[in-house]
């Protein structure tokens, strides 16, 4: 069966600071010891959690997304991480999946965060984004994507049309990281996947304090890894004859309600 390595990326973002983040970024990425094949970096890594994106939006041929190719051909990674991103006069929250060839996936954020007025600044998505590597096929979620479990949830059918990780990058805060840690968990043991989710740490211009919680859970709910309060770079590999002796052993998949999904 099919391993696959992935490298988590905790850290202090610089409040709307693109360069300083950056440089940042590369430098862990850089500082990664171990042979690793997806990098995951938070929600809008070059700027914090910013409603501004008239000022820091960027084309799709932008700064960002060119480091992004650059980074991932050079160190032979899939390389992802939302930024804001303008197209057509909109602007969205989006989160780029970039492969080492300069071929890239998009996912526009579904559910924006009103509570914090992102719907009043960003367009919701309405695609999913499932990516496919050495077998393995991988849904991309952005941070308050995860209290939707219909957005997440499997749908009903044969083994092979499942996904096998779930990944979402996030800048969730510490007030509601019991939420957090909880619906990772509640999403890999619905769905019986591997769920990883990366969260920032530090504070940001609104005194929005972060404390990471970055975890990587297994298909039965079970905490691989999990981070508070600190940086971290973490890298470890999946196996994927996990998720599938998971699901033969405890068929729950094959007692579930049929169920359609509209935009």
């Amino acid at each position: 069966m099919s391993s696959l390595t992935i490298t988590l990326i905790q850290a202090n973002l610089f409040w709307e600071d693109k360069k300083a983040n950056l440089e940042m970024f590369q430098q862990k990425i850089e500082s990664i010891k171990e042979k690793t094949e997806i990098v995951i970096l938070p929600e809008m890594f070059n700027t914090g959690f910013s409603m501004k994106p008239e000022l820091f939006a960027e084309k799709m041929d932008g700064e960002t997304v060119q480091w992004m190719k650059k980074i991932s051909a050079e160190k032979k990674i899939i390389l992802t991480g939302s930024l804001m991103i303008e197209e057509d006069g909109k602007y969205f929250n989006r989160l780029i999946w970039m492969l080492p060839t300069g071929k890239y996936g998009v996912y526009d954020k579904r559910h924006l965060f009103a509570y914090a007025h992102e719907n009043e600044h960003y367009s919701a998505g309405n695609k999913k984004l499932i990516a496919s590597v050495k077998g393995w096929k991988i849904n991309l979620q952005v941070c308050y994507d995860l209290r939707f479990p219909v957005w997440a949830r499997q749908a009903p059918g044969e083994l092979e049309n499942k996904y096998d990780l779930l990944i979402n990058v996030a800048n969730w805060p510490e007030k509601r990281s019991l939420a957090w840690k909880t619906l990772l968990r509640a999403r890999a043991i619905e769905n019986q996947s591997f769920v990883v989710g990366v969260n920032r740490v530090g504070e940001d211009a609104d005194k929005i304090s972060y404390n990471g919680g970055s975890m990587i859970i297994d298909p039965m709910g079970e905490i691989i890894y999990q981070k508070d309060d600190e940086e971290d770079v973490f890298t470890y590999t999946l196996e994927k004859e996990h998720v599938i002796e998971t699901r033969k052993h405890f068929p729950f998949w094959k007692d579930a309600d049929d169920f359609i999904i509209s935009d």
